[in-house]
């Protein structure tokens, strides 16, 4: 080994490096059955390994998470007029459960027609507190989810935040709101990034619903897909930000301050 300026322990390593990311690759594809969205950062999370080796790892054996690609735009609501009401949580970090609540709804295509879906989000432990199915989006729809909400959670949020769009903008749901003593907020037109808190939850939450939607041969089994992977947003999924899953960052949250 001298000859060759090689200790012995350099030697072992290089021979040991190939097994140990070759078990590693292993852990990483069991995680992905479980959740296939899942990047670097959250199976290293998920692992309690550092990202970088995680990263190295799956660059090497080309492992790559499930991504979507397409995305819907309600171009409609884009050439409504501009609504009176600001947004009031630009910079704000609410220190607790029930301040802040941004809604937002989307489509699942199924057996050729649109099935939407409404939800309202907990800004601080981006839980899923109520949600809403129609096969029609209308102010029912949010109204649905908003009840849903309130329902679970046995609180009134100081402000709910949501885009533009007309279901929001209809004077029946702003004058609920008002009528709670709920302060409006509302992201600028045609800026969805001003509510990207919900953008990226329906992202996810179609990457881990699945592209065959219509494996669910009926209604009643969507729906019933859709509350599962409600609960696993939840109860299990790793929120990047959050470190953890909504639900256990709210009990944490909970120990705390209890």
């Amino acid at each position: 080994m001298s000859l060759l300026n090689l200790s012995r322990s350099s030697f072992y390593h290089q021979h040991r490096q190939p097994i140990k990311d070759e078990l590693l690759k292993e852990q990483i594809e069991q995680v992905q059955i479980l959740h296939p969205a899942y990047g670097h950062r959250r199976i290293a999370l998920e692992l309690n390994l550092g990202k970088k080796r995680v990263r190295r790892v799956m660059r090497k054996f080309g492992i790559k998470p499930y991504k979507r690609k397409a995305r819907w735009r309600k171009r409609c609501d884009e050439r409504c007029k501009e609504a009176p009401y600001p947004n009031l949580i630009k910079g704000i970090c609410p220190i607790r459960t029930n301040l802040i609540w941004v809604t937002d709804f989307t489509y699942i295509r199924y057996q050729g027609k649109f099935v939407y879906l409404a939800t309202f989000m907990d800004l601080y432990t981006r839980e899923i507190v109520g949600w809403s199915i129609s096969n029609k989006h209308s102010k029912q729809l949010i109204f649905n989810a908003l009840f849903d909400a309130i329902q679970n959670t046995g609180q009134l949020p100081k402000i709910i935040h949501s885009d533009q769009g007309a279901e929001y903008t209809s004077q029946e749901y702003t004058d609920l709101l008002k009528s709670l003593n709920i302060q409006i907020s509302m992201s600028k037109k045609a800026s969805p990034w001003e509510n990207g808190y919900q953008e990226s939850f329906y992202n996810n939450f179609k990457t881990d619903l699945g592209l065959e939607i219509d494996r669910h041969d009926t209604f009643s089994h969507l729906i019933e897909a859709i509350h599962y992977q409600m609960n696993y947003y939840n109860k299990q999924r790793i929120h990047r930000s959050l470190k953890t899953s909504p639900l256990k960052f709210k009990l944490l949250h909970q120990s705390r301050f209890s």
